[in-house]
């Protein structure tokens, strides 16, 4: 007895086109993101640098603009995993209809309109705040490093970077001294009419790479310069206003801050810009990127990123970013020990926000010394309140967050190199969290929660 199977018509031609909307359901997080960059986001600043008329019309800002948001979504960053995923899959489809642009088309408009892209940040984040996805009852700080679009067997330190261009350097003029001992022996033989291609490319490299050495270690050393000045300018001060209060310096003087560069101080030569960072797993090339995060959904409500190990300086930009995106401060703020410092502390003071920051160990526990009179009291503060403290939540939000973002949607380096492209980079990845955020209020489906 013969099975009977359901038809398969693969070949049956459709009697009326479909439309590509109906590609994906009601709920789908296509349809959301189709809905925000035609409806809720001003995209005035993308379209008004489409002022000439001269070539081939271009693709629509607001379609591309919603390609590369959803791409970030689902966790496609590369403008040919993109462009390819505009011809094959139909969820993209539905965005772009039948007329996917290829990927140096997405690969320009994402360089172009870098800065105003990353700028919708804001604008999401409103709709966010209106959903009640954001009441800044509590936001939680912290950071991650994530790697740049570099090697870090791509940097050579400064003691190093003397003694490789020298080297290079006299490999050049060995060869070029040897070529014109070559050249003056063939003129006497031959005669002076030569089509100069002697010449192998390797010398040109080595004498391109010397100079991409000898640039390094001049910015190196401009960098321990203006390190030191401002070290200094920073002794000067205090000095000063020890001496207006009457104070004595305990111990000797300071040392005066040195100008040269610390010989293993080191330059990337891919992105120069980023630096090599610490984190659990070893040492990476990378960026350390920062993430401030409501506690009632997990939305990112500010974004910041540098080249910088420490966090500690990120903490006040950061607290002003939120007020700058939504207009008010938070009520209460929480981080790890690496945001403490008296001057942290007094900055939350002057704004009236209840901090929860780790003070870390003191050295002398027993006898309650450890950073001045701030963080002891935090200390206090955050072991008085148990395990019901505020502080219990600087866990809980951001790493979620960072778990979502590098494992469930793979982004785990940068695709531009310069800090200000990568910190648009990290606008764009913040962005698409929050947009999946939207989507799990506006439509708490299965899927969409999954993708989130």
């Amino acid at each position: 007895m013969s099975k009977t199977f359901r038809p398969w018509t693969i070949d049956q031609p459709l009697l009326l086109p479909a439309s590509v909307r109906d590609f994906v359901g009601e709920g789908h997080l296509a349809r959301l993101v189709l809905a925000l960059v035609l409806e809720s986001v001003d995209l005035g600043e993308i379209e008004a640098s489409y002022a000439s008329e001269r070539g081939q019309p271009p693709f629509d800002p607001a379609m591309m603009t919603g390609l590369l948001l959803y791409g970030y979504c689902n966790g496609v960053y590369s403008s040919r995993r993109i462009a390819r995923a505009a011809r094959e899959r139909v969820d993209f489809m539905s965005l772009v209809g039948l007329d996917p642009p290829d990927f140096r088309t997405v690969s320009e408009f994402r360089k172009r309109h870098l800065k105003a892209l990353a700028g919708l940040f804001g604008q999401v984040l409103k709709l966010c705040e209106q959903a009640g996805l954001a009441k800044l009852g509590h936001v939680a700080l912290d950071g991650t490093k994530i790697k740049a679009n570099a090697s870090r067997h791509k940097a050579m330190s400064y003691e190093r970077m003397a003694k490789r261009a020298a080297e290079l350097e006299a490999e050049v003029e060995r060869w070029l001294s040897a070529a014109e001992a070559a050249d003056a022996e063939q003129d006497k033989a031959f005669g002076r009419d030569r089509n100069g291609e002697e010449l192998p490319d390797w010398v040109a490299d080595k004498t391109k790479r010397a100079e991409k050495i000898r640039a390094a270690k001049a910015e190196l050393e401009a960098e321990a310069k203006a390190a030191a000045a401002a070290k200094a300018q920073a002794q000067e001060k205090a000095e000063e206003r020890r001496r207006a209060e009457g104070r004595k310096k305990p111990g000797k003087p300071a040392a005066p801050a040195s100008d040269k560069p610390d010989p293993k101080a080191q330059k990337n030569f891919t992105d120069p810009e980023s630096r090599i960072m610490k984190t659990k797993d070893g040492f990476i090339q990378g960026y350390n990127a920062q993430a401030a995060v409501d506690a009632t959904v997990q939305v990112i409500v500010a974004h910041g990123l540098d080249a910088r190990q420490s966090d500690q300086h990120q903490l006040a930009p950061i607290v002003d970013a939120i007020q700058a995106n939504l207009g008010r401060k938070p009520a209460q703020l929480s981080a790890d020990a690496g945001y403490c410092s008296d001057a942290n502390l007094a900055a939350l003071e002057e704004r009236e926000i209840d901090a929860y920051i780790a003070p870390g160990r003191a050295k002398h526990a027993a006898q309650g010394e450890g950073g001045g009179a701030r963080i002891a009291a935090m200390r206090e503060k955050i072991k008085a309140g148990g395990h019901a403290s505020p502080y219990r939540l600087r866990k809980q939000l951001p790493e979620p967050v960072f778990g979502q973002i590098k494992q469930a949607r793979g982004f785990r380096q940068f695709l531009l190199r310069g800090v200000d492209k990568v910190a648009a980079e990290w606008g764009l990845v913040c962005l698409a969290h929050n947009i999946l955020k939207l989507a799990q209020r506006r439509n708490p489906s299965p899927a969409v929660l999954a993708t989130g």
